[in-house]
């Protein structure tokens, strides 16, 4: 029989024993119960914050397996258990459809907000986190309130982050995708793939929680062949 989560600092601590990091959770409203969801009343999301949740990853048998998307199989198998374990429905932000709103829910369920460059700002962890999964719950919960911030962005006047990309790739009018994948694939582009997005590095804000440098190559990597994954639909639909 699944458990029957006692609170939801239960359903947080059991995510953190997994290896991973509760990033929050929010109720569904009526309109949002179909499919999967029909009979969830509450979603409480499941990533990496800075470091925590790279290391349970690490030690994994799908990080020393050699096959591909490791960090995905890793989420699918470790994050499919607590839904089991719980009795709630496993989501995640990838192999979809269906492909669930995670930047929206993000929203919801943490004082978390659009950088210039795209990619969600953490008031602690700045850019440096991401969301790997989620569950579904039946049960309401009794969910903490989100207290708004502003943005960190707000306050950035000189916002290293849109003149750090060696190619200019993201500037006020968006992202270059074209532009950062070609720089990535030369030579050039080695520093950025074994430590990260230089316009990642730049942002001021959570810097103490910067990727390690396999934990960011990781990342690089996987946003590569997620590009050759597009082309490659792109190319089956012409």
């Amino acid at each position: 029989m699944p458990e029957r989560p006692q609170s939801i600092e239960s359903v947080f601590f059991a995510i953190e024993r997994a290896g991973f990091a509760p990033r929050g959770a929010f109720p569904l409203r009526v309109e949002e119960r179909a499919g999967p969801l029909a009979d969830a009343r509450a979603v409480v999301l499941i990533g990496v914050a800075g470091r925590s949740g790279w290391d349970a990853f690490a030690s994994s048998p799908e990080a020393r397996d050699g096959a591909d998307d490791p960090l995905d199989r890793f989420s699918r198998r470790v994050i499919g258990g607590l839904a089991q374990a719980f009795g709630a429905v496993a989501l995640f932000p990838f192999g979809g459809p269906p492909y669930w709103p995670f930047q929206q829910w993000a929203r919801r369920a943490e004082p978390v907000h659009p950088s210039p460059i795209g990619l969600t700002i953490h008031p602690v962890y700045g850019l440096w986190h991401s969301y790997r999964g989620a569950l579904g719950f039946r049960q309401a919960l009794d969910l903490p309130k989100v207290d708004p911030q502003a943005s960190p962005c707000a306050s950035c006047r000189d916002r290293p982050c849109l003149s750090a990309c060696p190619v200019g790739a993201f500037t006020t009018a968006g992202y270059d995708v074209a532009a950062c994948v070609a720089h990535l694939r030369s030579v050039a582009g080695a520093d950025c793939m074994g430590r990260g997005c230089r316009a990642r590095r730049a942002c001021p804000v959570g810097v103490e929680h910067v990727s390690r440098p396999e934990q960011a190559a990781l990342a690089m990597r996987a946003f590569l062949r997620a590009r050759d994954a597009d082309a490659s639909h792109a190319g089956s639909l012409a």
